[in-house]
């Protein structure tokens, strides 16, 4: 552990509640302790109400927000001495309790409180800090998890035995400190759950945590626990691993009911992890946590057999819904976690974010369970436990905060020609319909060009099969498949008559507008045929098809071909799923090809300002790169599903193609 307290960072907070933001980022900037939203912090102030009366006030960490990035604002604060009355009460129901601790915060724009916020009360500090700590979890998911813990301790913490965090929870610990805590007691241990640390300022409580638990970590350090040396392992690549891929995506979108990213992490930790050959018994005990199992379901996938995996977690529903206290639905049967001997990690989510979420669980599940089995085997608690907490209501509402999925959620696009122009609107309107988007240019700026985990920008020469064969492995190690490609990549060269045409140009225009188009539409054919929803294909082609201008024979005839290849392909991959359309744009001036020098010059070439050059056409209206993409994209949706191999001007009314 590390102690990251500053003293000359911790001095410019002006009150108690600032502090309480330091420290707690603290807490949130170490991943051994928390993630992704875990954890909770509280600080209990005396504020004055508008009538000028002192009262208590606990500000507690509110739900939603992250220990890591938390501001002020993260905190919800309700009135002390009422939580302590409702923490006096036989029984309370989580509704009912949630309805208790939002109805007497102090400030309406608050966020929901922490369900742990009853437990945060009833302890008798200023400040209390609670994380999940690796190394806490890692002795207590040990067969003899409580007498290590009590080894290690003695009496500075108070044990609790697991119960399911909310009211319950509250009322145990309140019975098992009152009972147990001494003068020295610094912290409380959680059995399969997390520690508590607290104190009279926010510097006790943070550093009493960091000691705490850097206990634990020696401790595991003793007895061989701590660090393991992987195996080397070859990390398979190629065809193979890609197509394998793509059909576990389809395979477990089929039995979620909904397009999933499916996210490889194939390096020598999760290889070795996959292929230890008592995989079978140490990642089959359940989640680290009972809090992980809405990310991660209860157990990893092992193998590929998704219908199999499905089935037992049927039978798992079965036998445990009818001992609930109220009705279940039964929700999705689909892993979020696969480890395979070939694969390695697979990480599965709605959205690229989910993924990256379960990934990072597991990551540290990894740990866990590699520490816990070195200390003599890893347990986790009962599946009845988890099942509680898996379709407790509370924990459920998290995922629902997320509201209607986006209309390309948990599926992936491929544009090319993305760095400007169409081709940037075009990535523009699919990330904004919750697509996944892989950008591929030339030009070395697409890597940077947006700052979005669902955006990953590869620089490539589409005339390259081997880069692109690279560009296209990477977009499916990260995302798991493809569902959309958009064909817009191309070149307009200079005019030139027939006459003067060299065959050197010639062939550069149909090496790149019509060769690469070719290579890009076979190679990506068999992963748009796994897509979950069927695979789309737009061509992004020009108004030169049906109405071709003199000076223009390479560019005409490569975008006519490029036609005919669209249209013959949508001959051939109906049968797979697979529509494919075209788009005919023309007069699109935003695009790097035309400066204003440019567009000046050409406008006093045909007599007209600038503005009536933009706008000549039938409707006498400015054609944009982004009303150009969002066509393309809605030609991947739902409103074109019935329709496949056509084409569609997007000019403005030209009189020579009508």
């Amino acid at each position: 552990m590390k102690d990251r307290w500053n003293d000359g960072l911790a001095q410019t907070c002006q009150d108690e509640l600032a502090l309480r933001v330091y420290s707690s980022r603290l807490l949130g900037q170490d991943k051994s302790l928390v993630l992704h939203g875990g954890g909770n912090t509280s600080v209990k102030r005396v504020v004055k109400n508008l009538f000028g009366e002192e009262e208590q006030i606990l500000y507690v960490k509110g739900s939603g927000w992250d220990l890591e990035t938390i501001e002020e604002a993260g905190f919800s604060p309700i009135q002390l001495e009422y939580l302590k009355r409702l923490s006096q009460l036989p029984e309370l129901s989580d509704p009912e309790m949630v309805n208790q601790l939002v109805t007497h915060q102090i400030r309406a724009s608050a966020p929901v409180p922490s369900v742990e916020a009853i437990l945060h009360a009833i302890l008798p500090y200023p400040y209390v800090d609670h994380t999940h700590a690796d190394a806490i979890i890692s002795i207590t998911n040990t067969v003899d998890g409580e007498a290590r813990i009590r080894r290690i301790y003695g009496a500075d913490v108070v044990v609790i035995p697991y119960v399911m965090p909310g009211f319950e929870l509250a009322k145990v610990c309140a019975a098992r400190f009152s009972a147990e805590a001494g003068p020295n007691t610094l912290g409380m241990v959680l059995l399969n759950h997390g520690i508590f640390s607290f104190g009279q300022n926010a510097r006790e409580s943070y550093e009493r945590m960091i000691s705490l638990v850097g206990r634990a970590e020696a401790y595991l350090e003793n007895h061989d626990a701590w660090a393991f040396t992987p195996v080397v392992e070859s990390v398979s690549k190629g065809a193979e691993v890609m197509h394998g891929l793509a059909k576990l995506r389809f395979d477990v979108s089929k039995a979620a009911g909904f397009p999933v990213i499916v996210s490889r992490k194939a390096n020598n930790r999760t290889l070795s992890f996959a292929r230890r050959p008592d995989i079978a018994t140490i990642a089959q005990q359940g989640p680290a946590t009972p809090d992980h199992v809405i990310r991660t379901k209860r157990l990893p996938m092992i193998g590929r057999d998704v219908e199999a995996y499905a089935s037992e977690y049927g039978k798992y529903f079965a036998e445990l819904e009818p001992q609930a206290k109220e009705r279940k639905t039964m929700l999705d049967p689909a892993p979020r976690v696969v480890l395979d001997a070939e694969l390695g990690l697979c990480a599965i989510g709605r959205t690229v974010k989910d993924a990256e979420i379960v990934a990072d669980l597991y990551d540290h599940t990894m740990d866990i369970i590699l520490r816990a089995t070195a200390l003599g085997g890893y347990r986790a608690l009962p599946a009845k436990d988890i099942f509680d907490v898996e379709y407790w209501d509370l924990e459920q509402s998290k995922l629902r905060k997320g509201g209607k999925p986006l209309q390309f959620q948990g599926e992936v696009a491929l544009v090319t020609g993305a760095a400007s122009g169409i081709g940037k609107a075009c990535v523009e309107s699919l990330l904004a319909r919750g697509a996944a988007v892989v950008a591929l240019d030339l030009d070395a700026k697409v890597s940077s060009m947006k700052k979005d985990a669902n955006f990953l920008g590869l620089q490539c020469d589409l005339t390259s099969e081997l880069q692109f064969m690279r560009a296209l492995e990477q977009t499916i190690e990260k995302f798991g498949g493809l569902d959309m490609l958009v064909l817009n990549a191309g070149i307009f060269p200079g005019s030139c008559r027939i006459d003067s045409l060299k065959s050197e140009e010639w062939q550069k225009v149909m090496r790149i507008n019509l060769d690469a188009n070719l290579m890009l539409m076979r190679e990506c054919h068999a992963f748009l045929k796994r897509a979950p929803r069927g695979g789309r294909v737009v061509v992004i082609g020009s108004k030169n098809v049906p109405a071709p201008g003199p000076g223009a024979a390479a560019y005409s005839a490569s975008k006519a071909a490029l036609n005919q290849l669209a249209r013959v392909a949508a001959l051939e991959w109906g049968s797979d799923n697979i529509r494919i359309n075209s788009l005919y744009p023309n007069a699109v001036f935003d695009t790097g090809l035309w400066t204003e020098e440019v567009m000046a010059a050409r406008a006093r070439h045909y007599g007209l300002t600038v503005q009536a050059y933009k706008t000549n056409n039938v409707l006498k209206t400015e054609v944009t790169s982004r009303d150009v993409a969002e066509l393309a994209a809605e030609m991947c949706g739902p409103l074109f599903a019935r329709t496949t191999g056509a084409w569609l001007p997007v000019d403005g009314g030209n009189d020579r193609v009508i």
